[in-house]
């Protein structure tokens, strides 16, 4: 059964953390759970996409995927989504644009491990997702030299927000994005599936 449309009040702001999730894990977890105290956050949305275009295999069932990542996170800030599946969107740029035209009274952070920000410069319309909302980066175990020294954060320097600044990044106009160290999980989807405990 398809899942309905997440619910925000007029001037919230939520956290949006993308991806496949094949599977959540806890380390998802702990990015959502720190995103939202580090960036002023009222929610954060998982929006479990169809499908990555940046890997070349599909991931498992959406309903399985969306079913574990409930599991994985209890928390009533926190909602599982399948909305680009509802808005018919696979890359992020036409999923942001859907969504602001679904919830024009909200305003949205877009939520990356420092992972996705090396090779941010490789989606699709990356540009125009800078220039539409403002960027919350996280840290993952061993990519945040790579990710400070990535082609997004060299062209997007001058727009950095201090870590000290961090809780305005929800009230920032975009293009700003900011880095934000922490405590970290070494857990992966990649790890956990090539450990045959997934799939």
């Amino acid at each position: 059964m398809r899942n309905r449309l997440p619910y925000a009040r007029s001037g919230q702001v939520i956290g949006l953390l993308g991806g496949s999730f094949d599977p959540a894990h806890e380390g998802h977890a702990h990015i959502t759970r720190e995103a939202l105290k580090r960036f002023g956050l009222d929610q954060v949305w998982w929006l479990v996409s169809p499908g990555n275009p940046l890997k070349s295999h599909g991931p498992a069932a959406m309903a399985r995927r969306v079913a574990h990542a409930r599991a994985v996170i209890d928390h009533p800030r926190v909602t599982v989504t399948d909305l680009e599946v509802q808005t018919g969107t696979r890359y992020t740029a036409a999923t942001l644009r859907a969504l602001t035209r679904l919830y024009p009274r909200v305003r949205f952070v877009w939520l990356m491990g420092a992972d996705n920000l090396v090779q941010f410069h490789r989606w699709q319309d990356w540009q125009k997702i800078m220039a539409e909302v403002p960027v919350g980066v996280l840290a993952r175990p061993g990519d945040r030299l790579a990710a400070r020294c990535s082609k997004a954060a060299r062209m997007h320097r001058g727009q950095k927000l201090s870590p000290r600044h961090s809780q305005g990044l929800a009230r920032a106009k975009a293009p700003q994005w900011c880095f934000v160290n922490m405590p970290m999980v070494a857990q992966s989807s990649s790890q956990i599936r090539a450990r045959g405990e997934w799939g």
